[in-house]
C-alpha cells in the first residue's frame, strides 16, 4: 500500500478523468499529472535544501542557523522567496537585456527536466527512456551555455571571467563523469535508468571495486559541474565578487540559486540510481521507521505540546496500520539521496576552495586516467568469475591509484638557502 501510494493516486486521478473526458484526452491528462507533480516538487525540494544546508553549516560552525521565521526556521525559505519576488531587478547599463533575462531561465529549465528520468521508486519514473543516461548527460550539459550567456550578457569583467572559468570547468569534468558510467553500460547492457536500478537488486554496484571508484569519480565530477564547494571557482567571491551572476538580483538571482540546488539534488539522485541501488534497500519493516519518526517528533522541544502529541500518535497509528509492510521503495531512494546531500554540505563546510591549477589538474591528470582504468577493471570483473575477476579488478585499481597519486604528488620544497656573510 505505502510502496505504490503515489502510483495508485495517479491511477485514481486517471479513472476519475475517464468518467468525464473522451479516451483520446486521457494520455494528455496522464502527462499533465506527471508534469504537475514534477513542477510542484522541484521548487519544494530547492526551498528546503537551502534550509537544510543553512542548518547543517550552522551546526558545523557552532551556530543555530535560521530560527526566527517559523518553528525551527521552517518558514525561512518562504520568506526568502517573497523577498526575491519584491526585490528590484537591476540590469547593468549596456547589458544585453534579452540574454540577461534568458540565461537564468535556460539554467533552471534543464535542471527540472533532469527529474523526468529519475526513478524515485518502483514504477515511479516520469519517462522510462531506453536512452535515459544519454538524456541525462545531454540535458545537464546545457547549464554551461546558460552560465556563459549570463556572464557575457552582463557586460562585466567579473561575470565574464566567472563564465569562462565555468565553461572550462564543466567541460573538463564532464569527460571523467561520462567515462565513469561506461562501466555500468558494459555490465548492464542498457542506458535505461530503471533497468540499471533493477540490475542492482542483488548487489549494488558500489560494492564492486570498479563501482566504488566509479561512484567516487561520478560524484566528484558532478559536484564540480554544479560549481559546489570546493569546486566553486566560477563564483569565487574573494576574486570575482560573485562570478557569472554578479550582475543579477531579485528573481533572476533566485533562478540561478534554484538551478544550482536542483542540479545538486539531481547529481546525488543519479549517484544513488547508478551506483547505490536506487530504490532497493533492506527489507526492514515500516514500523521501525515510524517509531523513530514518532520519537523525533515527540521530543522536539520547540514544537507546541499538542502538535507533538498529535504527530507522535499519528505516526504510531501509521506504524500499527502498516506494520507488516516494508519501508517503501521511494523512502529508500530519498533517504540515500539526502544522505549524499549531507555529504555535499559536509564538503562545503570542511574544505577550502581549490586553486584553478589544482581544479583542472584533478580532472585531467587524475580523474580522467582513473576513469579509463575503471573501464578496464570492469571488463576484468565481467570476464573472469568470482573471486578471480574481483581480485584482478581490485588489484588493478589499487596499483593505478597509487601510481596516479605518486605521479601527481607536488614536487618537494627546495631546501631553504643559507647565506654566510663575510665579516
Amino acid at each position: 500500500m505505502l510502496d505504490q501510494v503515489f502510483v495508485n493516486a495517479k491511477a485514481f486521478l486517471l479513472d476519475l478523468a475517464a468518467r468525464f473526458l473522451p479516451p483520446w484526452a486521457l494520455p494528455w491528462v496522464s502527462i499533465l499529472v506527471v508534469v504537475g507533480a514534477i513542477a510542484a516538487i522541484a521548487p519544494l525540494i530547492m526551498m528546503y535544501l537551502t534550509w537544510l544546508e543553512r542548518k547543517l553549516i550552522a551546526r558545523m560552525q557552532n551556530r543555530f542557523g535560521p530560527t526566527r521565521v517559523g518553528v525551527y526556521g521552517l518558514l525561512q525559505p518562504l520568506a526568502d522567496g517573497l523577498k526575491m519576488l519584491i526585490k528590484e531587478d537591476l540590469v547593468p547599463r549596456g547589458a544585453d537585456r534579452l540574454l540577461h533575462l534568458a540565461a537564468p531561465v535556460v539554467a533552471v529549465v534543464p535542471a527540472i527536466l533532469l527529474f523526468a528520468v529519475l526513478p524515485f521508486g518502483r514504477h515511479m519514473v516520469a519517462a522510462d527512456l531506453n536512452v535515459g543516461l544519454l538524456y541525462f548527460f545531454a540535458i545537464s550539459s546545457i547549464s554551461s551555455y546558460a552560465i556563459f550567456m549570463g556572464g557575457w550578457a552582463s557586460r562585466s569583467k567579473f561575470s565574464m571571467l566567472g563564465a569562462m572559468r565555468s565553461v572550462a570547468q564543466v567541460i573538463s569534468y564532464e569527460v571523467p563523469g561520462v567515462l565513469s558510467v561506461v562501466a555500468i553500460i558494459m555490465v548492464t547492457g542498457t542506458l535505461s535508468t530503471v533497468a540499471i536500478v533493477e540490475a542492482q537488486a542483488q548487489r549494488w554496484f558500489v560494492w564492486t571495486p570498479w563501482g566504488a571508484v566509479g561512484c567516487l569519480i561520478f560524484f566528484l565530477s558532478g559536484i564540480a559541474e554544479v560549481n559546489r564547494t570546493p569546486f566553486d571557482m566560477p563564483e569565487a567571491e574573494s576574486e570575482l565578487v560573485g562570478g557569472f551572476h554578479t550582475e543579477y538580483s531579485g528573481m533572476k538571482f533566485a533562478l540561478w540559486y534554484m538551478a544550482e540546488f536542483l542540479e545538486s539534488f539531481a547529481i546525488c539522485a543519479f549517484t544513488v540510481t547508478l551506483f547505490l541501488g536506487g530504490w532497493h534497500g533492506p527489507a526492514l519493516p515500516f514500523w521501525t521507521l515510524a517509531l523513530l519518526l514518532a520519537l523525533l517528533v515527540g521530543t522536539a522541544a520547540r514544537l507546541p505540546f499538542p502538535c507533538r502529541i498529535i504527530g507522535a500518535v499519528a505516526l504510531l497509528g501509521a506504524a500499527w496500520v502498516c506494520r507488516a509492510e516494508p519501508i517503501p521503495s521511494w523512502g529508500w531512494f530519498f533517504g540515500k539521496t539526502y544522505a549524499l546531500i549531507f555529504v555535499l554540505v559536509w564538503l562545503r563546510g570542511t574544505f577550502p576552495r581549490l586553486r584553478v591549477d589544482q581544479l583542472m589538474g584533478l580532472a585531467w591528470k587524475f580523474l580522467l586516467p582513473l576513469s579509463l582504468i575503471t573501464i578496464v577493471a570492469a571488463g576484468l570483473w565481467v570476464l573472469y568469475p568470482f573471486p578471480t575477476g574481483t581480485l584482478l579488478s581490485a588489484l588493478l585499481l589499487i596499483v593505478s591509484l597509487w601510481g596516479l597519486v605518486r605521479l601527481n604528488a607536488p614536487e618537494p620544497a627546495q631546501p631553504q638557502r643559507r647565506y654566510v656573510f663575510a665579516e
